[in-house]
């Protein structure tokens, strides 16, 4: 009975900012081993991922969108908000946010961790966001 519903403006002029919104229900999105997705969809193309939120708040991001891209979360309202800055007709596609099952584990023998995923079993219907002049 997860779900997710993104919100946010469906039309953008090119230099502006994407402000889209996630609301979860039923299920906390500081549960652990959670993780909380951007995905996006140009026309005609295959999905893309933008980055993700976790159970903890740590962010992380698409190495070719980080610069421009921000993750937040407000645990009271229980939702996860995208905001991507300078966007162009480029950024035009269909928005989705998921969530993701995953856990870090250590490496054997040598330090640091490497990330496994389980997958992303709901996500939300879907926003387009088009970025015309």
């Amino acid at each position: 009975q997860v779900q997710l519903q993104e919100s946010g403006p469906g039309l953008l002029k090119p230099s502006q900012t994407l402000s889209l919104t996630c609301v979860v229900s039923g299920e906390s999105i500081t549960t652990n081993y959670y993780y909380w997705n951007w995905i996006r969809q140009p026309p005609g193309k295959g999905l893309e991922w933008v980055g993700a939120i976790g159970y903890t708040g740590i962010t992380t991001y698409s190495s070719s969108l980080r610069s421009r891209t921000s993750i937040s979360r407000d645990t009271s309202r229980n939702q996860f908000t995208l905001q991507l800055r300078s966007m162009t007709p480029e950024d035009t596609a269909v928005y989705y946010c998921a969530r993701e099952r995953g856990e870090f584990r250590n490496k054997r023998d040598v330090s640091g961790s490497v990330y496994y995923s389980y997958g992303m079993d709901y996500w939300g219907q879907g926003t387009q966001v088009t970025v015309s002049s």
